[in-house]
């Protein structure tokens, strides 16, 4: 018996042998490729031209995490088309407009040239992302429902905090410092290690933001700031007392943005940072009365629960599609050779 299991073991590592990937694809999702070349370009986007290049290993590091989020994005990608829920060009076109709005036209180019992107580039990424966006609304977010019972508990176990001496302002924030910390924690393990990094990294999130990627998200997968990272940048309420001590001008910034907007890359003490409003409240006790109250409970319960359904989705959609990653088994490979 010993030496049939020892036959098969072998016949099963020959075939292997002979099935093995080509050279240049760096991992398949349900029998598409992904070569080296889009894993190469996708980091460049990302990265842009750094000044300062990361060693070997962190280097693999990051483009091991780069093809991780490509898998993903392919799998929810199939997804997608099965579901004949493809970004349209209009809606290409209309996001596209959206993001040029704040800039002029050579402010713009510059943008898009600081990722090594061509507009091409530009709008074929508008498209996946639209895409699985629609896909999660119809999926996840449009199924979820928050109701009065949960309205209430919430507000009575939180009712100390509905209570406001001065206007307050609800912020979330992404943080990037230019110091070396190993124990700098997100989802993505991403650190940036210099200014130069620093820099080129809060401009990238920056843009993301702006294209319309979900600002918790971002936050929980590349903010360095270990207290604000897990729970996706929230900083809860900060008075207006508050920011003017911290800082006059950034209180004024952020008096000036409205709910939902996305300040521009803030150079502090810390290193870059990026503030959302996410919404502004007189002082007083608000009560469960105030539907600004209840649309607040429910934001914040909504969103606990599409991203805690958009995670357990991705990993349901990675197991029922096939998925190979050929870059990560040639790095062991190569790695046990050393």
């Amino acid at each position: 018996m010993s030496r049939l299991v020892l036959a098969s073991g072998l016949v099963l590592l020959l075939s292997a042998c002979k099935t093995a990937p080509p050279s240049n694809v760096a991992a398949t999702v349900g029998g598409r490729h992904i070569t080296y070349d889009e894993l190469d370009k996708q980091y460049t986007f990302q990265f842009g031209a750094m000044s300062e290049k990361p060693g070997a290993d962190p280097l693999t590091y990051q483009k091991l995490e780069m093809l991780k989020t490509m898998v993903d994005n392919e799998v929810m990608l199939q997804r997608a088309e099965k579901m004949s829920l493809m970004a349209s060009e209009a809606d290409v076109d209309a996001k596209l407009t959206e993001m040029k709005a704040p800039y002029t036209k050579e402010e713009f180019q510059k943008q898009i040239d600081a990722r090594k992107m061509t507009l091409d580039d530009l709008k074929a990424q508008l498209r996946r992302q639209l895409s699985i966006d629609k896909l999660l609304n119809k999926e996840i977010t449009s199924k979820i429902s928050i109701g009065d019972g949960e309205v209430t508990e919430f507000y009575n176990t939180n009712k100390a905090s509905f209570h406001l001496a001065e206007p307050h302002v609800h912020l979330a924030q992404i943080i990037v410092t230019p110091y070396p910390d190993p124990n700098v924690k997100n989802l993505k393990g991403d650190k940036a290690t210099n200014e130069d990094q620093a820099k080129k990294k809060i401009l990238l999130l920056e843009a993301r933001a702006r294209q319309g990627e979900d600002f918790a998200m971002l936050a929980q997968n590349f903010s360095e700031d270990a207290s604000t990272a897990p729970n996706g940048g929230d900083l809860g309420f900060v008075g207006e007392s508050s920011l003017e001590k911290a800082n006059p001008d950034l209180r004024k910034m952020v008096m000036a943005l409205q709910p939902g907007q996305v300040s521009p890359a803030i150079r502090t003490q810390e290193g870059y940072r990026l503030l959302r409003v996410i919404s502004k409240e007189p002082s007083g006790q608000r009560e469960l009365t105030d539907p600004r109250v209840q649309q607040s409970i429910r934001d914040q319960l909504m969103n606990r629960k599409d991203q805690l359904l958009r995670a357990v989705y991705y990993e349901v959609a990675r197991n029922e599609t096939k998925v190979s990653n050929y870059y990560a088994a040639r790095v062991l490979e190569n790695w046990g050779k050393k």
